[in-house]
């Protein structure tokens, strides 16, 4: 061993071969045939191609061949467009850090050409006619073809054939090719794509254009039920106050808690028509989840965020699908409450906008109201009688009375309160037909939400209070988790902890928040300290506040087999027409349920 050693000590260093370094970058760039897909679409979309067709065989392994009607590229230019570093996106220091272009690195086509047999074909704008080079000869010759340009890439690493075992069968690439396209077709909805594979049509997204175009490609896209199931997100985030200027912007569709997958397969995120995956949005957007997502489950949504191309870098990956922020939290936050503005809203609110659409809505004196009511016009009167909950808070919301069922069940989104069902369900009636709710979850986030405002969770500064332990928990930590310690004790103080160095690897937590005080000390200390470490403290205090206040509204909203009058019934269902996030308890459970006249007609076979 010691001679092996001794000999690969004296190796010397040697220049690679540009071959050699090109199928090393490949490895970078290509990692399937779908990486040569998504290159060759960014250079497509970079030339203002508005209509792009993609054929395939074998998955893309035999063929991968991209044609687009843009600009084109100049006869004198194409054999410049195989060489390593070379690109017409980028040409200095101050271009590489505004990027504004889908591809800038330059290496893509060269290292697609080391590992595969490509063919450029391609009639610049003003151009007489077209011209193809040929990739292994460097051959040029006149062809036939309109403005723009197709690329050929066959027989991919045929030069690297041990890459080759690491694809899966023709159809998973396949899918892998399609799902590239998916991507840039939900960026671009002013461009066509066509997908053929095997010489057959299996995809295609036509040209939209209009106010509605980005709807409609989402649609054509993700299907009409991604729509149906998600609600329209606008924001925008000033750099000054009253400038009107927009440091961050944020739109799209996000998905209602009850579109979650199992799998976080239909999440789209675009920063500046980029397809990217960060963390920091993706926590972000999952943040914006935490009281109404229930389990495990995964939200979905496509949206897109605009930010000034200095104040973001595309330059960390080769395959350019991560970025880095030059203010993560500003983003973080601007995703976040782009996200809670959208959701906050209930769906009732969407049953009360068709309502609205259908009948008159009675002139009531407003004493309080959600998103969704401001939005609709709806308001709600005082309470006739003010019914204290178990946690003391009024419910001081009730409904005037209607001057007939039918008046009530037109107006009102979650209808009349008809009866309790098992001392769990309260069953009513609206015009769509019947609303079934959970009492306890919907009264839960009704609870969970005043809470929120009244101690200002959102921003607020107040503090928990502790319990000291009589014994001190004592735990071994890692060095990470003992410099946390010391560098948040203020926040820690503020979240009821209080977490003392007990030796250089031990950490003693010697108060909890009172009201865990039969929680695991220990288990709770370590979160925390990891949350603090991987986080700001002002994202952490508000999620702990959060988190306790879900659990005290749990405690105080109304049991399980608690007897309510029909008065109480017709309060919680106009407290919850009231309140933002009603659909969802703050486990993420669903608070009620629609089932449409439709519905029970089938039940009972009427109309057949």
């Amino acid at each position: 061993m010691n001679t092996a050693l001794s000999t690969a000590s004296r190796r010397p260093i040697l220049e690679l071969p540009s071959e050699l370094i090109s199928q090393i970058a490949a490895g970078e760039v290509v990692e399937r045939p779908a990486s040569v897909v998504r290159e060759l679409l960014d250079n497509a979309l970079d030339a203002g191609a508005r209509q792009i067709t993609i054929r395939l065989l074998a998955g893309g392994v035999r063929l991968i061949a991209v044609e687009d009607d843009g600009a084109g590229i100049l006869r004198e230019q194409l054999p410049m467009a195989l060489k390593r570093h070379a690109t017409s996106k980028i040409s200095s220091l101050s271009d590489l850090e505004s990027v504004g272009t889908m591809g800038f690195r330059g290496e893509a086509l060269a290292a697609i050409n080391s590992i595969a047999d490509c063919a450029i074909s391609s009639r610049a704008t003003g151009q007489s006619s077209a011209y193809l080079l040929d990739g292994r000869s460097g051959e040029l010759k006149p062809v036939a073809r309109s403005q723009g340009t197709t690329v050929e890439v066959k027989e991919l690493f045929f030069s690297t054939p041990a890459r080759r075992k690491f694809l899966k069968t023709d159809a998973t690439e396949l899918a892998h090719c399609v799902e590239a396209v998916r991507r840039q077709a939900l960026a671009r909805p002013d461009v066509g794509f066509c997908v053929w594979a095997e010489g057959k049509l299996i995809e295609q997204w036509r040209c939209c254009e209009g106010p509605q175009a980005l709807q409609q490609r989402l649609t054509d896209v993700l299907g009409s039920e991604f729509m149906e199931r998600s609600v329209l997100l606008n924001y925008r985030r000033e750099s000054e106050p009253g400038s009107g200027a927009a440091s961050v912007a944020v739109w799209g569709q996000v998905g209602t808690p009850e579109a979650a997958r199992a799998r976080a397969d239909q999440q789209f995120f675009y920063v500046n028509g980029r397809f990217v995956r960060d963390k920091v949005l993706s926590h972000a957007a999952r943040s914006a989840f935490e009281d109404v997502l229930h389990g495990q489950r995964q939200p979905v949504y496509a949206l897109y965020l605009e930010i000034d191309p200095r104040r973001v870098d595309v330059n960390v990956h080769p395959t350019k699908i991560e970025v880095r922020f030059r203010d993560s939290r500003e983003v973080h936050q601007a995703v976040r409450h782009a996200i809670e503005d959208a959701l906050a809203a209930p769906r009732l609110g969407q049953v009360a906008a068709a309502l609205v659409s259908e009948v008159e809505t009675p002139q009531i004196a407003e004493s309080g109201s959600s998103n969704y009511a401001r939005q609709s016009g709806m308001t709600f009167a005082p309470a006739h009688g003010h019914r204290v909950s178990d946690l003391g808070l009024l419910w001081n919301a009730s409904p005037a009375a209607p001057e007939s069922s039918e008046e009530t069940a037109s107006s009102w989104p979650l209808g009349r309160a008809l009866a309790q069902l098992q001392g769990v369900y309260i069953l009513a009636e609206n015009a769509q037909g019947l609303i079934v709710v959970d009492m306890h979850a919907a009264h839960e986030r009704i609870v969970y939400e005043r809470l929120k405002a009244q101690l200002g969770s959102h921003g607020g500064s107040a503090r928990l209070s502790m319990q000291q332990l009589l014994i001190p928990a004592t735990f071994a930590a890692t060095e990470t988790e003992v410099a946390t310690a010391e560098a948040h004790a203020e926040t820690l103080q503020a979240l009821g902890l209080e977490i003392t160095v007990f030796s250089a690897k031990t950490l003693a937590v010697r108060a909890i928040p009172s009201a865990l005080a039969k929680g695991d000390a220990t288990g709770m200390a370590r979160a925390v300290l990891t949350e603090l470490s991987e986080r700001e403290a002002s994202t952490v205090l508000q999620r702990a506040h959060d988190e306790l206040l879900a659990t005290m509204a749990c405690h105080g909203a109304v049991r399980a087999n608690r007897r309510l009058s029909l008065e109480e019934m017709n309060t919680l269902l106009r407290q919850m027409e009231a309140t933002d996030r009603a659909d969802q308890c703050n486990h993420g459970r669903p608070t009620w349920r629609q089932i449409s006249l439709r519905e029970l007609d089938a039940l009972f076979l009427r109309g057949r």
